[in-house]
């Protein structure tokens, strides 16, 4: 072969090898509490569940392997009817790196206690954004897509949007399939309202802050960590302008949650009067978490 020729095709084999899909999907599944359970299909739903994630091309867009979105899917196994049906919960967790530094922030920590699916040994799972296939297919996609529109808020100011209405897509089609947590009446904290609150206007003020929480202060923080909880304290007071009814909703409170110890770390770096002004604003935006924040009253 031509040493030209050569050089070229390698050089395009570098380019298609180094941009790759977007996930980063570590995976586990366990089955505790479930006597005489195929343990072969444990693990056969786990790297099938893994590769789903993590082969299928979920955006247009080209990610390095260094810019893929790590995320852990731990599915516990509740019950097991003998066949191919399971019932099962999922804990969702996804994170993002802090730029300049070894640091991951999680973005997302959720528990899916309606996790339920079948599954047969061999089976592969096929997707289709246009079709309901498998709760399993439905389940993945709609997180897939719900942790890349995380991710992409994180990074750029209502970045998410698409992805959030891909997985609405996806949640409207799995409606009909009778498997609970895709309707609205199905509770209060489930996919259907997770989704309905990355879409609320009335929340959005919560997704601009998430925006700078992590590109404005965490991604800054190694130039100079002392300004962090200034910059906190300039963020804050626009969530105090959200609905108070929506603050009780299942993403402000998963969202809360998951980054209040992060959040209260880099306020401890701020003066006394930071502390104080914080741990107010923070005691009327998220009270269910107040406990966590009364260390900032008594590090004056």
């Amino acid at each position: 072969m031509n040493k030209k020729l050569y050089l070229v095709l390698l050089s395009l084999l570098c380019c298609i090898t180094g941009y790759s899909q977007e996930l980063n999907a570590q995976v586990q599944v366990s089955a505790p509490k479930v006597p005489n359970i195929n343990k072969n299909n444990i693990e056969l739903i786990r790297s099938t569940v893994r590769n789903f994630l993590n082969n299928n091309k979920w955006t247009s867009e080209n990610y390095r392997p260094q810019e893929k979105i790590d995320c852990n899917i731990v599915i516990t196994i509740n019950s097991w009817d003998g066949g191919s049906g399971y019932t099962a919960d999922a804990q969702i967790q996804t994170s993002r790196p802090i730029f300049g530094t070894s640091y991951n922030s999680t973005l997302l920590n959720l528990n899916d206690k309606d996790f339920d699916f079948s599954y047969n040994e061999g089976q592969p799972i096929d997707f289709s954004n246009q079709n309901y296939l498998t709760n399993l297919s439905s389940l993945l996609s709609y997180y897939a897509y719900t942790i890349i529109g995380l991710d992409k808020d994180s990074f750029s100011q209502l970045g998410g949007t698409p992805y959030y209405l891909k997985a609405q897509n996806i949640l409207n089609i799995a409606q009909s399939s009778g498997n609970s947590g895709w309707k609205a009446y199905d509770g209060l904290r489930n996919r259907y309202w997770l989704n309905e609150n990355l879409l609320n206007k009335n929340l959005q003020d919560l997704r601009v802050f998430i925006y700078n929480y992590h590109a404005n202060i965490l991604d800054r923080m190694q130039e100079d960590p002392s300004k962090g909880a200034k910059l906190m304290l300039n963020y804050l007071p626009d969530l105090q302008q959200m609905d108070k009814q929506k603050l009780g909703s299942i993403f402000p409170n998963v969202y809360f949650a998951t980054k209040a110890e992060e959040t209260t770390n880099i306020l401890l770096m701020g003066n006394s009067q930071d502390k104080i002004q914080a741990y107010t604003l923070l005691s009327e935006i998220d009270p269910a978490d107040i406990n966590k924040y009364d260390v900032l009253k008594k590090n004056q």
